[in-house]
């Protein structure tokens, strides 16, 4: 990959207990640090898959934020064009892993963050977009504060205005979307969305998101008791392309939440020039999710899901949709047997599970 792929968001502090602890199990005592947040997730897994990756965010100039930048530089990742000055502070979130039925949850201490309180003309868009074939961003950054939705709307446009292929994963976080008061969550992000959704060619959700933020319903759908009708989902892609026909690709994630350790996982991209939905991963021609029954973590499952499509999308032999979403929906599997937010699964690790080899033997 000559290109570099651009992303823009939020790394944060992680804080979680050992194993799976609750907090009032696990405190006062110690709590394990490391470092993630959705935009970073994936320029991080695209460095480990092989990929160009380049990092934009805002950070405090102090020690902690100098080991993070560390981290992510010796991942490979290009950190040189983040911004750093003595405005705010770095973000952080508190994770406690769920197991069976009993779910994992977050607490997030992210207010008044760098990336919060520094507005889109403060990074050199000109500079950061040299040599770059893709801008990736998310739903999350722009949860965080007027400043932040303002910067990413703005990183965006200028993204498009440099020629450069614009994706967009959804995620909505009811928990950081109340930065306008008296504004409900899901309709503050959906008027938010929407203004950055006209920008965007490839659009990635998963099975809740564009109910969440676009008020698009899937048939037959009740993911809080793990139904997933995963042929209702393209006609969900349609919506949104006939909405914004700017947009050429839809890519669902379908997790079937069978407890907080066993979810069945796969997904659909959607082609708008063929209007074709392709599945995976595949059993016999038809679709037949991973089953994970033993989840290491779940937290940055669908980031390392964004971070293969884009790798694939901008890689000449898994660029076709059938292999891209195989690919997608590989990487982002392996992530859930790796502790902390990032996926550290290569290539071809990927691959061999695209290829079958699933049984999870020792490789000698």
């Amino acid at each position: 990959m000559s290109t570099a792929i651009v992303t823009f968001g939020e790394i944060m502090g992680r804080f979680a207990p050992a194993g799976h602890l609750r907090f009032r199990q696990a405190l006062p005592g110690p709590l394990d640090l490391t470092f993630g947040g959705a935009e970073a997730n994936v320029a991080a897994s695209i460095a480990q898959l092989g990929g160009r990756a380049r990092f934009v965010t805002a950070l405090p100039a102090h020690a902690i934020a100098d080991a993070c930048v560390g981290v992510l530089a010796g991942l490979g990742v290009d950190t040189s064009f983040i911004v750093r000055g003595k405005e705010g502070r770095l973000g952080l979130y508190f994770l406690e892993s769920g197991a069976n039925q009993r779910p994992s949850n977050v607490i997030y201490d992210r207010a008044h963050s760098s990336v919060s309180l520094t507005p889109g003309a403060a990074y050199d868009w000109r500079a950061i977009f040299a040599g770059a074939a893709w801008l990736h961003t998310t739903g999350i950054t722009p949860a965080l504060s007027q400043t932040a939705a303002e910067a990413v709307a703005h990183a965006v446009k200028a993204a498009k205005a440099a020629g450069l292929t614009v994706s967009c994963d959804l995620n909505f976080r009811k928990k950081l979307w109340g930065w306008e008061k008296g504004t409900d969550s899901k309709a503050l992000a959906e008027k938010t969305i929407r203004g950055i959704l006209p920008d965007v060619d490839v659009v990635i959700a998963n099975e809740e998101d564009a109910a969440d933020v676009l008020g698009i319903h899937a048939a037959d759908t009740d993911i809080h008791s793990g139904k997933v009708a995963h042929d209702k989902y393209p006609d969900v892609a349609r919506q949104i392309v006939r909405q914004f026909p700017n947009v050429s690709k839809v890519a669902i994630t379908l997790r079937e939440s069978l407890s907080a350790s066993h979810n069945n996982w796969g997904a659909l991209l959607y082609d708008a020039a063929a209007d074709t939905a392709f599945f995976a991963p595949l059993k016999d021609g038809a679709y037949e999710p991973y089953q994970i029954k033993n989840i290491v973590d779940r937290v940055g499952g669908g980031d390392a899901f964004g971070a293969g499509l884009v790798f694939a999308l901008n890689t000449p032999e898994l660029r076709e949709p059938p292999q891209a979403i195989a690919f997608a929906v590989a990487s982002s599997c392996l992530a859930h047997s790796i502790v902390g937010d990032i996926n550290y699964s290569s290539r071809a690790e990927v691959e061999s599970l695209m290829g079958g080899s699933a049984s999870g033997r020792v490789v000698r």
